[in-house]
């Protein structure tokens, strides 16, 4: 704890007194953030800003499980896509397929699903001829 200001200084003199003692001591190098860039100050105040720094920090989603899915879905298409092998094509979308048959025995809250499983097959022919030779 600080001590009180003594009578007859001026506050500020005070204040900026405290802050270079605390310097010194080297205090401020403890703080969590030392040395990084301040986030951007013109974007416009956010009261839930700490809600969705925590959500961010532990990845969770403020969307519906359907939308999530959704989501979900189209970032396995896209990776199936890319994939390096056929084996990494087959697992993507198995994983995938399995949460969208799971999903559709028990539809999830939120908008309709609008997904089916993706036929594995098709996508595999549609790799090879991207990829001949392999």
């Amino acid at each position: 704890m600080t001590e009180r200001k003594p009578p007859g200084v001026s506050f500020e003199s005070f204040v900026d007194k405290q802050i270079r003692e605390a310097a010194e001591r080297g205090e401020f190098e403890r703080l969590e953030g030392f040395g990084k860039p301040l986030e951007d100050d013109a974007a416009p105040y956010d009261e839930l800003w700490w809600v969705k720094r925590k959500m961010h920090r532990e990845g969770m989603s403020a969307l519906p499980p359907a939308l999530a899915l959704r989501k979900e879905a189209e970032d396995a298409a896209e990776e199936a896509r890319g994939a390096g092998s056929e084996a990494q094509l087959r697992r993507v979308l198995g994983e995938i397929n399995g949460k969208i048959v799971e999903a559709l025995a028990r539809p999830p809250a939120g908008p309709p699903l609008n997904l089916r499983p993706f036929d594995v097959e098709a996508a595999v022919a549609e790799w090879r001829r991207a990829h001949p030779g392999r």
